[in-house]
């Protein structure tokens, strides 16, 4: 009876003892497994940079960072005192064209022919200059101090100013001359090219007036209001939210053949705990700096990393630039 007490207990513990090595291997294993990867990235969204073609200086602005414009509406104001100038300027060689004009039609005088005499020494004049400044120009292009636009932009105001001259010059001879009937289409013509000319200079005026491109929200203002901006310096961006997308940087290894055109269902731990059904719509390989290099203890091999981009396919109520999105693996991933 002794015995049997004694193998029963021996029984007893030996159970007790596999339990508690089925246990303890349990919660290891469950300790040690590892977690299912991560794969986070951001929203992100269309923004379009609000640049004007004059330099100037900001003289109003009409909207604020987190407001919502639409399409055409008025954002900024630019003061330009050079484009006021150049208007004045205009308008003054339309007049003197339009007196060329009227010369021509009406036969020449003294007086005429003395002021056809000082618009062509005026042009010679600027002429002169402008030939001076394309050619500092031409020097400072061939040092490669600067880009090939103010060189172009450069002759281009010296071949203006040549032919403006060459005209002056034509306007002057044919009052010596008398006019004639070619004389009578050459002041038309230079008429026509004065007032081309003024057209050019009131369509600058517009730029003064910086408009939204699209319907969206004003999310940077760059310069403060009485600061000098250059051409094409951007003033203001506006970020279209109704073109939104997210951004996840992938490791190829756990790409596990996704493609575009599968669908990707993401969390935005911004908006709550609402998944979103997203659609991948480019897939491509990031610079040499984004590749994850393998040791050779490990005896892997070197990872690239892509950027994979997916589209919501519906609107998401609250979304902005910037918000972390994350990739719901296993029952809430990769579906097609």
């Amino acid at each position: 009876m002794e015995n049997k007490r004694k193998s029963y207990n021996l029984l007893i513990g030996i159970i007790a003892l596999l339990a508690i090595v089925i246990f303890v291997a349990i919660a290891g294993y469950i300790v040690s497994r590892p977690e299912p990867p991560v794969i986070q990235g951001q929203a992100e969204a269309t923004e379009y940079r609000v640049s004007g073609k004059v330099p100037g200086r900001i003289e109003q602005f009409y909207a604020s960072e987190g407001d919502f414009v639409r399409k055409g509406d008025t954002l900024v104001k630019i003061d330009s005192p050079e484009v006021k100038a150049r208007l004045a300027q205009a308008k003054a060689a339309r007049s003197a064209a339009e007196a060329q004009k009227a010369k021509a039609l009406a036969g020449t005088r003294q007086e005429q022919i003395a002021g056809a005499y000082e618009l062509w020494q005026q042009a010679l004049v600027n002429e002169d200059i402008m030939r001076k400044s394309f050619e500092r120009v031409e020097r400072l292009y061939g040092q490669n101090v600067i880009s090939a636009q103010k060189y172009d932009e450069a002759k281009a105001r010296y071949d203006a100013a040549k032919a403006s001259s060459a005209a002056a010059e034509s306007q002057y001879t044919m009052a010596l001359n008398g006019a004639r009937e070619e004389d009578k289409a050459a002041a038309i013509a230079l008429v026509d090219k004065a007032e081309a000319a003024l057209m050019e200079v009131e369509s600058y005026l517009d730029e003064l007036y910086l408009v939204s491109p699209a319907d969206g929200v004003v999310s940077a203002r760059f310069p403060k209001a009485g600061e000098l901006v250059g051409q094409g310096s951007p003033v203001m961006a506006v970020t279209d939210l109704d073109d939104a997308w997210f951004t996840f940087n992938i490791r190829e290894d756990m790409l596990h053949g996704l493609r575009t055109g599968d669908v990707l269902d993401v969390m935005v731990p911004a908006l709550g705990d609402d998944i979103y059904r997203t659609e991948v719509t480019y897939i491509s390989v990031l610079e040499s700096y984004a590749t994850w290099r393998a040791t050779q203890d490990t005896g892997g091999y070197d990872a690239r990393t892509f950027e994979v981009r997916s589209v919501p396919r519906v609107h998401i109520d609250g979304l902005r630039p910037g918000m972390t999105a994350i990739v719901m693996t296993g029952e809430h991933g990769k579906r097609k």
